[in-house]
């Protein structure tokens, strides 16, 4: 669907990443199925190993790299998930790699990484500036630059999400996924649209890291301002080759409050059990919020990711408690 990726592109990533990858959970949400009107499935990204879903596309990319180019290193920009997965997709094949990420991203994620052997320079102010010096010291050492959201094998490892989706839920009808740089979204777009081009693909953002959903609405490529957010993995502009991913896979996209994705973050956490971040909170949000109303069933939500810090994610438990 973009470039030269196939399903059977998302099958042999499947393949390369299992046994160091996990299998996530696919799991019904009662209470979102009974505000839905239909069954409404949580897909617990929460559970990978690296706590989201970027691991995949990350281990499916280094794989996909000969030894001699790996030895050398990787390089990579991040809002903080993706580093984690190339963090430790490099530690498991023995590459040498080097983070880029904004200052403002969450410790647990910078700690992470750090902690997985990879080289942290969060001097960037924001995502953006954080990979224009990702990719000037990848053309400085002569070593890959691993990008968080393009790429046909990291977007063939993202896509993996769904292809264990569709094996679970076979009738799905409705998938509704973050979006940011459109990452998970061309991964999942790439796989869904050849082999059950009836199922919705719905995407959802943070109001403040609207990229995808303005520029579609315009038409063209539009800056949006760095903002505060809790959607930190999903903060940044996008490019052209982004927005063709956003034309082709989508068929819908709404943006929620920061207040709207807080509550998500406690809800999940009082009635799910799980522990999510802003960027993982807002397909899940979607739903519970009315965006997405009339929902087709069945339908998955994404939960993308946990990374937060432990007292942001405990101070909003308790300010949206009730």
């Amino acid at each position: 669907m973009y470039g030269d990726l196939r399903p059977i592109h998302v099958h042999q990533a499947a393949a390369r990443i299992r046994g160091i990858a996990t299998r996530t959970p696919l799991r019904r949400s009662a209470l979102l199925s009974e505000l839905a009107g239909g069954d409404v499935f949580l897909k617990l990204e929460t559970e990978q190993v690296t706590g989201s879903f970027k691991l995949r596309g990350a281990l499916n990319t280094l794989a996909s790299l000969g030894e001699a180019v790996r030895r050398r290193g990787v390089v990579a920009s991040s809002a903080g998930n993706h580093g984690l997965g190339v963090a430790y997709a490099a530690r498991h094949f023995g590459a040498p790699a080097t983070l880029f990420v904004p200052g403002t991203a969450p410790q647990v994620k910078k700690d992470g990484i750090a902690a997985l052997g990879a080289r942290v320079d969060d001097s960037a102010p924001d995502y953006d500036a954080a990979m224009v010096l990702a990719k000037a010291f990848a053309v400085e050492h002569g070593i890959p630059y691993i990008n968080p959201c393009l790429g046909d094998p990291l977007l063939a490892g993202q896509g993996t999400v769904a292809l264990e989706i569709v094996e679970e839920l076979p009738n799905l009808a409705a998938l509704v996924v973050c979006v940011g740089g459109g990452g998970l979204l061309g991964g999942v777009g790439s796989f869904l649209r050849p082999v059950a081009p009836e199922v919705r693909i719905l995407g959802a953002q943070s109001d403040q890291t609207a990229a995808m959903s303005r520029s579609l609405a315009a038409g063209r490529l539009v800056e949006i301002p760095s903002a505060p957010t809790l959607a930190d993995g999903l903060a940044g502009q996008i490019d052209e080759e982004a927005l063709e991913i956003g034309r082709h896979a989508l068929d819908g996209i709404v943006t929620l409050t920061e207040e709207e994705i807080g509550r998500t973050i406690a809800w999940l956490a009082r009635h799910e059990g799980v522990t999510v971040e802003g960027a993982g909170a807002v397909a899940v949000g979607a739903i519970l919020h009315g965006r997405l109303a009339p929902l087709p069933s069945p339908a998955v939500a994404i939960v993308s990711g946990r990374n937060i810090d432990r007292p942001r994610w405990e101070a909003l438990r308790a300010r949206y408690a009730a």
